[in-house]
């Protein structure tokens, strides 16, 4: 199993969506965390 090429490929494909989905998770509850009102006050300056 080790020495096939199509089972390392489904490894790194498989570990970049989890990689993937570890950084959205942060990125959404930093989101959460400071709240829709800091895009607000952004977009107000224009």
């Amino acid at each position: 199993m080790w020495r096939d090429e199509g089972a390392w490929i489904a490894l790194g494909v498989s570990a970049l969506f989890v990689l993937a989905g570890v950084v959205m998770h942060h990125v959404f509850v930093r989101i959460l965390k400071t709240g829709a009102d800091a895009s607000d006050r952004e977009n107000q300056h224009e």
